[in-house]
């Protein structure tokens, strides 16, 4: 009786559980380098890369940091401060400045991933460059 109530636990929660893994986005540094002619500062380009129906928690990004986001592949609904969420599709950006809030960042198909280069001006010592907002 045990094993058949923890294998039907188990098959019930399985699925919760992988979408809730898969659900997240993955980010990888493809790019660092101080900018040479503007002291103290630093460019910095990430991919993130969200699977279907992937999102990431609202955040902030290091108090220094202007980026500019462009769509590498699918979609991207994106909400930045008070400004209505928009969909950008590949080939269209958008910019965040120093000290916004980003309330939305996640693919917007439930059935394609979707991909974005996030390349970032800040302050060379700033680390973390996101902050993921409390519970």
């Amino acid at each position: 009786m045990k094993l058949t109530v923890v294998v039907l636990l188990s098959w019930l929660l399985l699925p919760a559980g992988l979408a809730w893994g898969q659900a997240n986005e993955q980010e990888k540094p493809v790019f660092e380098h101080m900018i040479p002619n503007i002291e103290g500062k630093s460019m910095v380009a990430v991919v993130v890369s969200y699977p279907p129906g992937g999102k990431s928690t609202a955040h902030r990004h290091a108090a220094s940091a202007f980026i500019y986001a462009y769509v590498l592949s699918g979609a991207i609904r994106s909400q930045v401060d008070d400004e209505p969420a928009k969909v950008y599709r590949v080939g269209e950006g958008f910019y965040e400045t120093p000290g916004s809030h980003h309330k939305i960042s996640e693919n917007a198909s439930n059935s394609e991933p979707a991909s974005l280069l996030a390349v970032f001006v800040v302050d060379s010592k700033s680390k973390p460059l996101t902050i993921p907002d409390k519970k």
